[in-house]
């Protein structure tokens, strides 16, 4: 008789997918590969590629204009570009908010009023510096391509709850592009390709034009089942979870016909609704921004495990397309556009999430690839700066009212509870109820993380 490892009864039962998601692949129940009791379902991830200030935002320091205009008094490490000029004062006032009394900037004069909900970390840190480095190392937790992305790695790890939409999605509008990084920031890299993202697109008709029926439903069908039957003996002699995943794509396909059109189809949203998000804004970029935001909530409501938001450019300041934070020069113009574009969308998806009951089910994360230096570049921008940023967390399982960790007095480093990308997602994995350490994916050899070796639940901002 032929004995096999649980490691390997598990691969061929599951094509490889492992024993973390094996309930919630075959099973497809919410929760069912959970490793302990979570206290959120879904996340929403507001990313702000390009580099969003600290010390202008959620992180000001008096001392910037005490000292504005005087040379840095300590070392200034190596920039992105090295034109380094001197000390630089915030343009926007910064002031206590709320009952908790965190101080934080107008520059999000909505979000501002709102930081009772939040948990902001101000002692954030990544080893890159670049982009798509930064870009890379924020989404999958190593900075160069070929890993899968966080929600792909919460998509495999917990499954799906709505089997007529993908598991990961991530959102575009108003002409908004992948991050520096392209689409691999979404990968599904070594995980089943069904983990990746799909990208919808909410400009025009057609989210995905590429899933439009071309043909009767009837056949359709037909067709499905004949690739079905060709498939899956092929799959049960191979082993390959790839396989398994292409079969799984086509059916998801087949049945999100019918789910997206619905999805985007804003019909039955009240005016009061699209106007808390903004979609009345004069500013056309708010507006897309919004649709995002509400679009968020739908998903979340029809069970997406993991949602990603893309932010818009159109030329302001220095950003560029995929990093349009990235204000090298010009920065009050460029961040003040910029945080337009997101505030009252954002503001808007807090608020009406509370509303609809989903509040204490989601995590809601807003973060960039690295912050930006309390020196001045070129006399009105400020430079990448990866060494202590702010980034923060709302909804369910998070201390409201929170800010943890600390800068130095100028902003410049991380001094108190510094903290990595790794200790980030070990918090987002812990309140879905998975354990970073055990959620893991065997790939070359190797028992892979989305934490890589590294990481700590951050406990002081866990309710």
């Amino acid at each position: 008789m032929t004995t096999y490892s649980r490691r390997e009864m598990l691969r061929r039962c599951s094509l490889g997918f492992g024993s973390v998601a094996l309930a919630g692949l075959l099973a497809e129940k919410a929760s069912a590969a959970a490793h302990f009791a979570p206290k959120v379902k879904q996340v929403i991830f507001a990313y702000m590629s390009g580099g969003v200030s600290h010390v202008d935002s959620w992180d000001p320091k008096p001392e910037l204009a005490k000292r504005h205009g005087q040379p840095m008094p300590v070392p200034v490490r190596q920039t992105m570009f090295n034109n380094n000029g001197n000390i630089m004062r915030s343009p926007w006032t910064a002031k206590p908010r709320g009952q908790s009394g965190i101080v934080c900037t107008d520059l999000f004069p909505r979000l501002a009023e709102m930081v009772d909900d939040l948990a902001i970390i101000r002692s954030m840190t990544t080893k890159a510096n670049e982009h798509a480095q930064g870009n890379y190392a924020f989404h999958t937790g190593f900075p160069f391509m070929g890993h899968p992305s966080a929600g792909a790695w919460v998509n495999y790890g917990l499954g799906s709850l709505n089997q007529n939409l993908p598991g990961f999605v991530v959102l575009q509008s108003g002409g908004a592009v992948a991050p520096h990084g392209g689409v691999g920031l979404f990968s599904s890299g070594y995980l089943p390709a069904q983990h990746q993202a799909s990208i919808l697109n909410l400009e025009g008709n057609e989210a995905m034009p590429n899933i439009r029926p071309r043909e009767a439903d009837e056949l359709q069908r037909r067709r499905l089942a004949f690739i079905g039957e060709m498939d899956a003996p092929f799959a049960q002699t191979t082993g390959d979870a790839q396989v398994e995943a292409a079969i799984r794509n086509y059916e998801t396909a087949y049945r999100m016909q019918a789910a997206v059109p619905e999805l985007t189809d804003l019909r039955g949203e009240t005016d009061a609704t699209k106007k808390l998000y903004g979609f009345d804004s004069p500013d056309k970029l708010t507006a897309a921004y919004a649709r995002q935001c509400l679009v968020a909530r739908r998903l979340i409501e029809r069970g997406v495990r993991f949602v990603e938001l893309s932010c818009l450019t159109a030329g302001i300041g220095a950003g560029g397309a995929p990093n349009p934070w990235d204000q090298h020069g010009a920065i009050e113009k460029g961040h003040a556009a910029m945080a337009h574009q997101v505030d009252q969308p954002l503001a808007g998806l807090l608020l009406d999430l509370k509303a609809r009951g989903l509040w204490e089910s989601t995590l809601v994360l807003w973060a960039g690839e690295f912050g930006r230096t309390p020196f001045s570049q070129g006399g009105d921008g400020r430079d990448h700066n990866p060494t202590g940023f702010s980034v923060w967390m709302a909804g369910g399982g998070v201390r409201e009212g929170t800010a943890y960790g600390a800068t130095d007095d100028l902003g410049y480093h991380a001094v108190e509870n510094v903290t990595t990308v790794y200790d980030f997602y070990a918090t987002v994995l812990h309140l879905l109820g998975l354990d970073h350490e055990r959620l893991t994916y065997r790939y070359g050899g190797r028992d892979m993380r989305l934490t890589d070796v590294h990481g700590h639940v951050l406990r002081d901002i866990l309710s």
